[in-house]
C-alpha cells in the first residue's frame, strides 16, 4: 500500500509581497519616503540639495524625538495626547531653574519632571486602568494649564544660556551643518532600537502589545511594562524639550501646540500599529522623515499650508487603513 503526501499549496506572488511587508513594517514607509523624495526633486529646482536636506533633517529632530516616546506607548496599544504639552512643560521648567541654579542641573530636574509626569499617566493607566486615550487627554489639559500658570503666560528668554541652548550649536562638515541635538536624537533612536530588538524588556514591551492577557499567563509582569514604558516615554520627551530650547531658544507656553498630533502622525505613518506589538522605531524615524519632506517640498512648490494638512491626514488614514488590513490577513 502506498501513500501520497500532498504538498502545500505554493503561495501567490501577492502573498509574498503581503508577507514582506507584513514582516516589515517599515518597508511601506521607506518606499513612500524614497517616492516623495524623487518626486519634489522633480518638481522644484531647491528641493535637492544638501543644505535643504540638512534643514530638513533639522526641522525634524524636536517631533521625531518626541515620536520616539510616543512609539513605546503606542507599541503598547496605548496613546499619549500629552507628549508635546509635557515636553513644553520641561522647557518651562528649565528656563526658570535656570536662573535659581546651574543649567546644567536645570536641564536635569526638566527631564526628570517630564519623566515624573508621564509616569503618573503610567500609574493611572497600570493601577486604576483607565484608558490611555482618557488619562492622556486629561493630562494634557492639565499640564496645559500649569504651563501657563507657572510662565505666567509669557515666555522666558534664553538665548543667552549656552547650556539651555546647546543642542542648537552645529558643527559644519562642509557644506553640511549637524547639530548636536541631531547627534542626541540619532543616539538616542539608536540607544532604543538596541533595547527594543535586543533586550527582554523589548520582547515584553511587544508582547504587551499584541496581548497583554497573554503576556500575563506568560509570567510578564504586565504593570511594571507599562510602567517603565511611560517613564521611559516621558525622559525622552524632556530631551525633545532640551532640544527644542536649542532650536528656539525660547521658553514658550504656548509652542507646540501640535506637538502631539505631528508625534502620532509621524509614528502612524512609519508603520507602528495604533493596535500595538507591530513596529519600531526605524519606521518612526522614515514617518517623522516624511511628514518633514512633505511639508517641505510642498512649500518649495508653493502650495497652500491647508493642502499640506489635507495630504498628512490623507497619508494617517491610508497608513491606519494598511495596518488594518495587514492584521485581518494575518489572522
Amino acid at each position: 500500500m502506498t501513500t501520497t503526501s500532498i504538498a502545500p499549496p505554493k503561495a501567490s506572488g501577492s502573498d509574498r509581497v503581503k508577507e514582506i511587508f507584513a514582516r516589515s513594517p517599515a518597508l511601506g514607509p521607506t518606499a513612500a519616503l524614497i517616492i516623495a523624495i524623487v518626486f519634489f526633486s522633480i518638481a522644484t529646482s531647491t528641493f535637492l540639495n544638501l543644505d535643504n536636506f540638512s534643514t530638513i533633517i533639522g526641522q525634524t529632530v524636536v517631533v521625531g524625538t518626541l515620536a520616539l516616546g510616543e512609539t513605546l506607548v503606542i507599541l503598547t496599544a496605548g496613546i499619549d495626547l500629552a507628549n508635546g504639552a509635557i515636553m513644553v512643560f520641561a522647557t518651562i521648567v528649565m528656563a526658570k531653574l535656570s536662573m535659581q541654579m546651574a543649567s546644567s542641573a536645570a536641564v536635569l530636574v526638566g527631564i526628570l519632571v517630564a519623566g515624573g509626569i508621564a509616569a503618573i499617566s503610567g500609574f493611572l493607566v497600570t493601577r486604576l486602568r483607565l484608558p490611555p486615550f482618557i488619562v492622556t487627554l486629561g493630562m494634557l489639559a492639565v499640564v496645559t494649564a500649569v504651563s501657563a500658570l507657572y510662565s505666567g503666560g509669557t515666555t522666558t528668554d534664553v538665548s543667552g544660556d549656552s547650556t539651555l541652548t546647546l543642542l542648537g550649536k552645529q558643527i559644519s562638515f562642509g557644506s553640511v551643518d549637524i547639530s548636536y541635538g541631531m547627534i542626541l536624537a540619532a543616539i538616542l533612536f539608536f540607544i532604543m532600537w538596541l533595547v527594543l530588538g535586543k533586550t527582554g524588556w523589548g520582547r515584553h514591551v511587544y508582547a504587551v502589545g499584541n496581548d497583554s492577557e497573554a503576556a500575563r499567563l506568560c509570567g510578564i509582569n504586565v504593570k511594571m511594562t507599562l510602567l517603565s514604558v511611560y517613564i521611559t516615554a516621558g525622559i525622552i520627551y524632556g530631551f525633545a524639550a532640551w532640544m527644542a530650547l536649542g532650536r528656539s531658544p525660547s521658553a514658550d507656553p504656548n509652542a507646540f501646540q501640535t506637538g502631539n498630533l505631528d508625534s502620532i502622525t509621524a509614528v502612524v505613518i512609519g508603520g507602528t500599529s495604533l493596535f500595538g506589538g507591530r513596529g519600531g522605531v526605524i519606521g518612526t524615524i522614515v514617518g517623522a522623515l516624511i511628514v518633514s519632506v512633505l511639508r517641505n517640498g510642498l512649500t518649495a512648490m508653493q502650495i497652500d499650508s491647508n493642502y499640506q494638512n489635507l495630504a498628512t491626514g490623507v497619508l494617517v488614514i491610508l497608513a491606519v487603513a494598511f495596518d488594518q488590513l495587514t492584521r485581518r490577513r494575518a489572522s
